[in-house]
């Protein structure tokens, strides 16, 4: 899911962290899977701090930092 995230227009990764359920929603995939696949502990720890409630907060967090730096906030 992550590479496919990365893979896909600025605009759509905007688009799809603006919408709240939906942003919660792709922070938990994006963020797991690239946990999944690559590993560590910060991974681990950004990825339970995003399951838990606060995740949706997180996703408008990275959707400026798309914005600005085109990569997700601690990646």
């Amino acid at each position: 899911m992550d590479t496919w995230f990365h893979k896909q227009s600025k605009i759509l990764q905007i688009l799809l962290l603006l919408i709240p359920f939906v942003n919660y929603i792709v922070e938990i995939l994006v963020r797991w899977s690239s946990f999944l696949r690559q590993g560590g502990v910060l991974r681990l720890v950004i990825c339970i701090i995003v399951t838990i409630p606060t995740g949706i907060i997180i996703g408008w967090l990275d959707m400026i930092w798309i914005a600005l730096f085109n990569k997700l906030l601690l990646e």
